[in-house]
């Protein structure tokens, strides 16, 4: 499997190996969404990855969907990733900021304030979500942006990304999936807009592209990445027709020379996404979702991708890319610790060694 541990240039980033950790929420930041040493140490534990992909961070108060997930929009938080930062580097690792902005994806009952829950469309997603007061409830019913609105939610990812660098991470990347905020901008089925924001294919990309390049002009666009998976329809999103959209989202920001694209390989009833980012993407790839030591070697070797990500075998794995290079076994997890606060299931797994 040598393919996996050679050096790869994916923008600015410079990776020693090809082995991404994909974001991945935890669930443990601490009070006024600031993350803690507990972070800044289960980072640094698997900071051998030639690329950290942080959990995902809300660029605002109104970006928060999930219970005791992270920001980076206050100035104890920006020092909280600033440890962070610290702690990868010290391992010699490079790490990024991964910005989730849920939008309607959210209940009141995880946030510690009174901000609103936001969308394109005034639509409530048919999904549940986890909150610590009521445990799963009905995802809430979002308010429509004001067009104004907008341009304020773009500009809080400008200094989100900017906030990412004043702490010493590498750069930031937009998750632009999972049914968050820039997906329901994308989708038929949440963005009934009117404006000039919904209807045609170019007006529904027009956000996504435009937090993009907020994001490239703020930080410089070879440290800005874009997490796609085309026709996946969690949190009940759905789209028309994905290889229009997506094609031409594609398209469009394969001209800003991002660092890359990191693409969750799915293969839905309209659309073969990884077949689709071939006809229409031009840059680096890092292909995520369900792949083996193996299998990723495999993909490296055939020149599908520049690097691959790994999520879940890197939560009882701190060391995944030694065990990978060693042949070692790899270790299970506990799936009813992925999400609880402290660090049982967290930072307590063993190494190989």
């Amino acid at each position: 499997m040598d393919e996996l541990f050679s050096p790869v240039e994916l923008g600015a980033f410079k990776l020693r190996n090809r082995i991404v950790m994909s974001p991945m929420t935890r669930s443990r930041a601490g009070k006024g969404d600031v993350p803690t040493e507990l972070q800044a140490e289960y980072y640094r534990q698997r900071a051998s990855a030639g690329l950290v992909v942080t959990e995902g961070i809300q660029p605002s108060p109104a970006g928060k969907g999930y219970c005791r997930t992270p920001g980076l929009y206050s100035a104890p938080q920006t020092e909280g990733w600033r440890r962070v930062a610290a702690a990868v580097h010290a391992e010699d690792g490079v790490v990024v900021a991964q910005l989730m902005h849920c939008g309607r994806v959210a209940s009141r009952l995880n946030k510690e304030d009174d901000s609103e829950i936001v969308a394109p469309s005034a639509i409530r997603a048919n999904a549940k979500i986890f909150t610590d007061k009521n445990g799963l409830v009905d995802i809430d019913k979002p308010r429509a942006l004001e067009v104004v609105e907008i341009g304020d939610v773009v500009r809080e990812y400008r200094q989100a990304a900017l906030n990412a660098r004043e702490a010493g991470l590498d750069g930031v990347e937009l998750h632009c999936s999972s049914g968050y905020l820039p997906m329901q901008f994308l989708s038929s089925n949440s963005n009934r807009r009117t404006d000039r924001y919904g209807g045609s294919t170019e007006n529904r990309i027009r956000f996504t592209m435009e937090v993009l390049e907020a994001l490239g002009d703020a930080i410089g666009y070879d440290r800005v990445g874009l997490r796609l998976c085309p026709g996946f329809d969690y949190n009940d999103i759905d789209d028309d027709n994905p290889r229009e959209t997506y094609g031409l989202l594609l398209e469009k920001s394969s001209k800003l020379g991002l660092a890359y694209l990191h693409l969750v390989r799915r293969s839905f009833p309209k659309v073969d996404n990884f077949e689709l980012v071939k006809a229409h993407w031009r840059g680096k790839l890092i292909l995520n979702n369900e792949l083996t030591g193996e299998t990723a070697a495999q993909v490296i070797a055939a020149g599908d991708a520049d690097a691959v990500s790994f999520g879940r075998l890197f939560i009882g794995n701190p060391d995944l890319v030694s065990r990978l290079r060693r042949g070692v076994e790899l270790a299970g997890y506990d799936t009813k610790t992925v999400y609880t606060p402290g660090p049982e299931g967290y930072t307590d797994y063993s190494t190989a060694d």
